[in-house]
């Protein structure tokens, strides 16, 4: 029977095994520190095979680096012994929900998702620490481990997650920065569709060194724009020289050929520029001006209007067609000349007729188009009975036009600097506004609030706690005002928080386990984790998405779960008979798993694999 490894994938193996796909004669195997056996790159051989292009030692290059980044790189690919535990009440329709709400750091909790949600998301936006001199970043510091840090440092919070303000004074300003962002954006580039893409919110301070890791992960020619959001309305007289009234927002392809701009939908002011004053059959239109600069002079010629008149383009300037194209659009009444017949030509633009995907977007965003800082704020302080918790948020409407240029009504969103969850209530929005069903997956660590703030008084401990919150008042708000839109609207969200494996350490080293601790270590399972833990965990090894729908049910008194259909079936009861584990397998699911010491006896446990062999020979049985 094969065991789980209950453990976030290796990025170097997976590295390791591209390269073995292109140069399969650079793959050897080494001994470990341990005495295992792995594979590994033989750099001489692929240095010969690439000798002409390698860069070594001191000659120059073109390259962005600075302190620690290869303990950074090395951070993105480590792998992790970690889970996501299921906290069902403080969920909204945890059961039918497609919405997940994870309390963690990112990085952890983005290794646990990649492989489950490998290429499955179509938009990412995030909104990290903009690294002012008052931000928390995580501390991720490479020198030392994690004990000696908490040790050292006594800032954490109480799951255990380092955060440290990172002031200007502090000698690595921007490496800590760097040092942060980096793995992240490295694992959530996998998570992408191969149309999706990915939107970040950044100013001054970090925008020139964000540009330079974006270049780098997603690639230079996947760079879609820069977008200039104004923030602001107002200037602050109070700052000494500039008052900031913009931020930016870069965004990626994750594959520049196959992302795809849906456009900006046209408002009602620029749709009520259309009339229709000679009836056409074809729908209302507009005049377009026949004339353009600078001239050519094949298309400088005379037109006679019907009322008689001779007219002919401006100084400088030629008709837009030639004439064979305008006899052509003539004829097919695609020219007005005024409600008289004497005015100088133009063409007629019908609505129907332009393009599908709407206005194609600019890269300057005007608070009048997507609401300012200011805006934002108030309106979430309404949300919350006037009472202001949490600063400086993300307008809505501004989450919206992302998701409205690069969404599809169906479409996976991420955000794993989620906050005050804007990101979760747009997608809600816009669901209720055009009747998608995109679903999101909010990340936030639990930073806990300030004793004196607003916020802690009102019994909010943490931004998670506001997040949430936020989540369930802005779905009822949007219920409400849209009863019919909204009424099978998906409100909901499955929270889960993030946390050590369920499985003790014996788990992943059991060689290095004495005869005398395996006495003591009857079970593998840490003693406080429930079947619903553990179910959790195992639905990402095996690659059920999170929403998945889980049924229960009870066979010769032991619970069973049912996970997306059967895909997964799996029971974590002790003393599971054989007359459970035909009830498992005659399901046929795709997985069955149950655990190692469950079995009623050893009878049981050599019966199990030629039960399914004989039941369901398609199911791939496990045990952890």
């Amino acid at each position: 029977m094969d065991k789980l490894k209950m453990q976030t994938a290796d990025g170097v193996q997976d590295n390791i095994s591209r390269i073995a796909e292109l140069f399969p004669e650079c793959i050897t195997e080494v001994k470990t520190q341990r005495g295992r056996i792995k594979r590994s790159v033989d750099f001489d051989k692929l240095r010969q095979l690439l000798s002409s292009d390698i860069v070594e030692g001191n000659e120059e290059r073109y390259q962005f680096t600075w302190p620690d980044k290869r303990k950074a790189i090395l951070a993105a690919n480590a792998p992790i012994n970690a889970t996501l535990r299921p906290c069902p009440e403080e969920s909204v329709d945890f059961d039918t929900t497609q919405n997940l709400y994870i309390e963690g750091d990112n990085l952890d909790v983005l290794k646990c998702l990649k492989e489950t949600y490998l290429h499955k998301v179509k938009m990412i936006y995030i909104d990290p620490p903009y690294n002012t001199g008052n931000d928390f970043v995580y501390e991720d510091d490479f020198a030392e481990s994690a004990a000696e840090y908490l040790a050292n440092s006594g800032q954490f919070d109480e799951q255990g997650n380092r955060l440290v303000t990172n002031t200007e004074s502090n000698g690595r300003f921007h490496t800590d920065w760097l040092n942060m962002i980096y793995p992240r954006l490295k694992v959530a580039r996998d998570f992408l569709t191969e149309d999706g893409v990915i939107f970040i919110s950044i100013d001054d301070n970090e925008a020139k060194n964000l540009k330079n890791i974006t270049d780098e992960v997603f690639g230079e020619r996947n760079f879609l724009a820069q977008v200039v959001w104004e923030r602001a309305y107002s200037p602050i007289n109070l700052m000494k020289h500039f008052s900031p009234s913009h931020d930016y927002i870069l965004c990626y392809a994750k594959n520049i050929d196959f992302a795809v701009c849906h456009g900006i939908g046209r408002s009602d002011e620029a749709n009520g520029r259309y009339s229709n004053p000679d009836n056409d059959p074809r729908g209302v239109w507009k005049a377009s001006d026949l004339s353009v600069g600078p001239a050519v002079q094949e298309n400088i010629y005379p037109i006679t209007t019907p009322s008689g008149r001779v007219v002919e383009p401006p100084a400088g300037r030629s008709w837009s067609l030639s004439r064979k194209a305008f006899r052509e659009r003539l004829e097919d009444n695609r020219i007005w000349f005024g409600p008289n017949g004497d005015n100088v030509p133009a063409m007629k633009r019908f609505l129907s007729e332009l393009r599908k995907t709407g206005i194609t977007p600019m890269t300057i965003w005007k608070y009048t188009e997507v609401d300012h800082s200011q805006g934002a704020t108030q309106k979430l302080a309404q949300l919350f009975n006037g009472k202001k918790y949490f600063d400086y948020p993300k307008p809505v409407s501004l989450i919206e036009r992302c998701l409205q240029l690069y969404s599809d009504k169906d479409s996976l969103i991420l955000d794993f600097f989620s906050g005050s969850a804007t990101t979760a209530h747009a997608v809600m929005q816009l669901n209720a506004e055009d009747g998608g069903n995109r679903k999101f997956i909010m990340v936030q660590l639990p930073e806990l609030t300030d004793e004196k703030s607003e916020a802690y008084k009102a019994g909010y401990k943490n931004i998670c706690e506001i997040g949430k919150e936020r989540i369930r008042r802005a779905g009822a708000k949007i219920k409400e005002e849209n009863p019919e839109k909204a009424q099978h609207l998906d409100t909901g969200f499955r929270v889960l928080k993030l946390d050590s494996s369920n499985m003790k350490e014996v788990f992943y080293s059991p060689k290095e386990t004495s005869q005398l601790e395996l006495f003591t270590l009857v079970d593998n399972v840490k003693d406080d984790r429930t079947s619903k833990d553990l179910l959790f965990q195992v639905m990402l090894e095996l690659g059920a998405t999170l929403d998945s729908k889980i049924e229960e049910s009870k066979v010769d008194g032991k619970t069973i779960y049912n996970v997306g259909d059967g895909y997964l079936v799996a029971c974590f009861d002790q003393d599971v008979s054989d007359d459970a584990v035909k009830a498992i397998a005659k399901m046929q699911p795709t997985y069955a798993v149950l655990r190692d010491t469950g079995m009623a006896d050893d009878a049981t446990a050599t019966n199990f694999e030629q039960i399914f062999k004989t039941y369901s020979p398609n199911t791939t049985a496990r045990i952890l």
